[in-house]
């Protein structure tokens, strides 16, 4: 009798859900063997392509779990976006839909600070350029700014800024930088945007700065670049490359971070695919959706 009552439960569970699985009771290997099959292989790097000048090994699950990473405590949780130079009220809006998301890819409490002026960084580590822009030296921010700069419960800090960066004198720009033991890194959305910040370009640019935030973060928690599928843990040698990598992680670097952090994929998936929708990332959103289909 009691056999009968849990069929007839089971059948009236798939009733009411339209034949579809209830995804809140997978387990975690079968949320990463599902969503293995959305993974997609990384063609052979052609020349100027990131895989082509590095010849990275790669980092497996079972070597990420090995090493000794950074793991969020009680006491230091709290990743940390510090606006640096003078933004606008687009730019802003811009910055704290990046804080959104960075929320929801690591499950963490993140804070965007109060903007802090630029003008704090001497004219010895800036300069200008024959088109009037204006860069700032991307190693004094980290070396001689951000040092020392991430609050007590912090776990790291991640200055961005709207001017250009450079590395060093005989560069041209760089995108970012960090100091992944030192916890901190710098981004700029100057190049992101490819222009001034407008209504036309603010999905674009907002796709690269979450891509660019979350991968120098996801450095910063110890994952190394990804070689094995499309992911945003790839490396890229331009913004053209960046513009190819998701803003999603392959299930191998997905597994990483969920064993670090211990959170609820599935939770995490449905609000990924929820911020995707509202923020019109139309990319992004297929394959999130692809990803809940797969788990039905």
């Amino acid at each position: 009798m009691k056999y009968s009552l849990l069929l007839i439960a089971i059948f009236l569970q798939c009733c009411q859900s339209g034949g579809k699985r209830d995804i809140s009771i997978i387990t975690e290997a079968e949320y990463f063997n599902a969503i293995k099959s959305n993974d997609i292989k990384l063609n052979p790097p052609e020349k100027g392509e990131w895989l082509y000048e590095h010849k990275e090994r790669g980092q497996t699950f079972e070597q990420y779990k090995n090493e000794e990473i950074i793991r969020i405590t009680p006491e230091r949780f709290i990743i940390y976006l510090m606006p640096l130079g003078e933004f606008d009220e687009l730019q802003m809006k811009l910055l704290k839909s990046t804080r959104d998301y960075l929320s929801i890819f690591f499950q963490q409490k993140v804070v965007l600070e109060d903007p802090v002026s630029d003008s704090l960084i001497p004219v010895s580590a800036k300069r200008t350029r024959e088109n009037g822009n204006t860069q700032l030296l991307a190693p004094y921010i980290l070396d001689s700014f951000l040092r020392n700069k991430i609050p007590a419960n912090g776990v790291t800090i991640l200055a961005i800024t709207e001017k250009d960066l450079f590395p060093k004198s005989d560069w041209n720009y760089v995108f970012g930088l960090a100091s992944y033991a030192e916890r901190i890194g710098v981004s700029s959305m100057y190049r992101l945007q490819g222009k001034k910040l407008d209504s036309s370009n603010y999905q674009t640019c907002l796709a690269r700065l979450i891509n660019v935030c979350s991968h120098e973060i996801g450095h910063m928690f110890s994952l190394n670049h990804c070689i094995y599928a499309k992911c945003v843990m790839n490396g890229s040698n331009s913004l053209y490359e960046t513009d190819q990598c998701p803003n999603r992680l392959c299930s191998e670097c997905q597994r990483k971070l969920s064993w670090n952090f211990h959170y609820d994929n599935i939770k995490r998936l449905q609000e990924l695919n929820a911020y995707f929708k509202n923020n019109k990332l139309v990319r992004d959103f297929n394959l999130s959706e692809k990803d809940l289909e797969v788990l039905n």
